[in-house]
């Protein structure tokens, strides 16, 4: 088993729930832009769930340091931007939105080791 592709799945699990958390079990309860917060963390959680996904599969051969790096960060930058998010639309706390640029940061450094990881790997 591959435990980054197991990340990856509750990832994707994850931010298909909060997706529906937001459209269903938020409206109403917070405003439009509070909302959109939400949204763009939810969204971003499931782009970087499949990210997570695509570099198990680059886990092998040269490829696997830089690949590893990239499922690394990818989660890092999950947890961070969309978290940082999610807790600003639930709670109205702007300090969160410190930590948000640091998961942007995280998903770009993701997204290099994952050009480096499809360089190295051999087909």
């Amino acid at each position: 088993m591959s435990v980054w592709l197991l990340v990856a799945a509750v990832n994707g699990f994850l931010a298909v729930a909060a997706g529906a958390f937001g459209a269903h079990g938020l409206q109403g309860r917070l405003d439009a832009h509070a909302l959109q917060i939400f949204e763009t963390g939810a969204r971003y959680h499931m782009y970087h769930a499949l990210a997570l996904g695509l570099a198990a599969f680059t886990i092998r051969d040269a490829a696997a340091g830089a690949a590893t790096v990239a499922s690394l960060f990818f989660l890092l930058g999950i947890l961070l931007f969309s978290g940082s998010l999610y807790f600003l639309a639930l709670t109205g706390v702007k300090a969160a939105a410190i930590v948000t640029p640091f998961g942007g940061l995280c998903f770009l450094i993701g997204w290099g080791a994952l050009v480096l990881a499809a360089i190295r790997l051999k087909i």
